[in-house]
């Protein structure tokens, strides 16, 4: 298990809390609704995938079991007690690395509110001061100006492009990419930072 989880984290309107089985519903609908927003960014397997995908309890269930093993942190995004992305710290590591990625999407009725700064915000804080982590990443498409964004509002320093990163669609995609390190960070961590800024 992960140290410090599970645990919710709270600032304001926004919350990260562990994704449950209960959030079937109301995770279909918004990933429905969200559809045209997201597909452009989300990662896909190059490897054709065989029989019926997984049932949101099997995918609740493997982002548990990735927490139990300590390597991500699998967080549901809550704004106003109500549903509206997700936030998974992954690639935990330990050891002479202490490093992790931060990936995010977020319904496009609430983008553009801070809302996703101050998630990501409060997962840094999270990675560095319960975890204990060195480092910690996140890489964006290069076309993708509102996660661009969020890593602008919040000071990542951009350390530049990882060819063909990811697979996504039908291609290996280009990623722009992003971190800081624990002795990067303001007074107070990054969400003082973020909040002072706003």
């Amino acid at each position: 298990m992960a140290p410090g989880w599970p645990v919710v984290l709270t600032e304001g309107d926004v919350r990260l809390r562990r994704l449950r089985r209960r959030d079937n519903q109301a995770w279909m609908i918004l990933r429905a609704q969200n559809a045209s927003w997201l597909e452009p960014w989300d990662a896909t397997s190059p490897v054709p995938v065989r029989g019926p995908r997984p049932s949101f309890g099997e995918f609740v269930r493997s982002l548990n079991a990735q927490a139990r093993s300590g390597s991500a942190l699998p967080f549901a995004l809550d704004h106003q007690g109500v549903l509206v992305g997700q936030l998974t710290v992954s690639g935990i590591a330990y050891g002479s690395l202490r490093s992790a990625s931060i990936g995010y999407w977020v319904s496009r009725h609430v983008a553009g509110r801070g809302i996703m700064p101050t998630a990501v915000a409060m997962a840094a804080d999270h990675c560095f001061g319960v975890l204990g982590l060195h480092r910690v990443e996140v890489n964006i498409r290069p076309e993708n100006l509102p996660s661009l964004r969020v890593v602008e509002k919040l000071g990542f320093r951009e350390e530049g492009v990882r060819k063909r990163y990811l697979h996504i669609g039908d291609e290996w995609c280009d990623h722009r990419s992003f971190a800081l390190t624990v002795d990067e960070l303001p007074p107070g961590g990054l969400l003082a930072r973020w909040r002072s800024r706003r």
